[in-house]
């Protein structure tokens, strides 16, 4: 824990025996931390389920709270229910349960057709000793046309038992306090983590951005445009941008911070340094 609010670190399942040996170096610099919790992504259609298993292992094996993701898109209700059971027996006391993407050349959904579905089949499985983290989109999500209707699901899926959720990235605070707002007014009043993005690669996260529907401030996008391969430039004036994001956030109250670190300690680590009092 920071000296400012919790914060947690999310990565994905590594490849190959490289990336799991540099995963390992970078779970113990960010633990370093004392974050409340790592969590792991989990492909298209479970297709890193064992993958992500064997890294909340070892996560866990680290001595730090571990918190699977699991996807219900293209799955029965026996498969989940047989992922929930190996992570019940792993001890296991988190799930960040999302709908997930379609696989490629899949067109089936599966037995779950929304993550409310999928959140409420946790809760009545695992009882009140799981804790459910769900999705949220403060610039909404990018296949909802309707911003109504895209609240209306993030509050379903706090009535089936979530208890909390993690947003996607964004880079304007006021998003995440109009999103926060507008929720608790329909009855959604768990807390709402923001999830921050550094920029680890600028065209990378333009492209995620651009995919998901996540607004980039025009004035950022240039001024980062201008830099070109200017390297240390970037790195620079991304970790203002996002030092000043979490610094409006906390001071705005949030009740934590979700770092995608895309398997990578370094931005991270300044950003958590940044935000120490003092």
């Amino acid at each position: 824990m920071t000296a400012t609010v919790p914060i947690s670190f999310e990565f994905f399942p590594p490849n190959t025996p490289v990336g799991d040996d540099k995963l390992k170096l970078v779970v113990q610099e960010l633990g370093a931390l004392k974050p409340d919790f790592f969590s792991v992504t989990y492909g298209a259609g479970g297709s890193t389920r064992d993958k992500t298993l064997k890294t909340v292992q070892a996560i866990a094996a680290a001595g730090f709270e571990a918190a699977p993701h699991l996807s219900c898109v293209g799955a029965t209700r026996e498969s989940i229910a047989a992922t929930l059971a190996t992570y019940r027996a792993q001890s296991f006391k988190r799930i960040v349960a999302l709908r997930g993407d379609m696989p490629s050349g899949t067109a089936v959904a599966g037995e779950f057709r929304f993550a409310a579905e999928l959140v409420r089949f946790i809760r009545e499985s695992q009882g009140s000793g799981m804790s459910i983290e769900v999705a949220a989109y403060p610039e909404y999500h990018p296949a909802q046309r309707y911003a109504a209707r895209d609240l209306q699901h993030y509050t379903d899926k706090v009535k089936a038992g979530a208890s909390g959720a993690i947003t996607q990235f964004f880079f304007n605070p006021d998003a995440y306090f109009h999103f926060v707002e507008q929720t608790q007014k329909l009855g959604a009043t768990v807390p709402v983590v923001p999830g921050i993005m550094p920029f680890h690669n600028y065209a990378r996260i333009a492209q995620f951005a651009q995919r998901d529907g996540i607004d980039i401030p025009r004035w950022v996008a240039l001024k980062m445009e201008g830099y070109l391969d200017d390297t240390a430039s970037i790195r620079a004036f991304g970790l203002d941008v996002v030092e000043a994001l979490c610094k409006k956030l906390v001071a705005g109250g949030v009740p934590g911070l979700h770092f995608y670190t895309l398997n990578q300690s370094a931005l991270t680590l300044e950003l958590c340094r940044r935000l120490q009092p003092g």
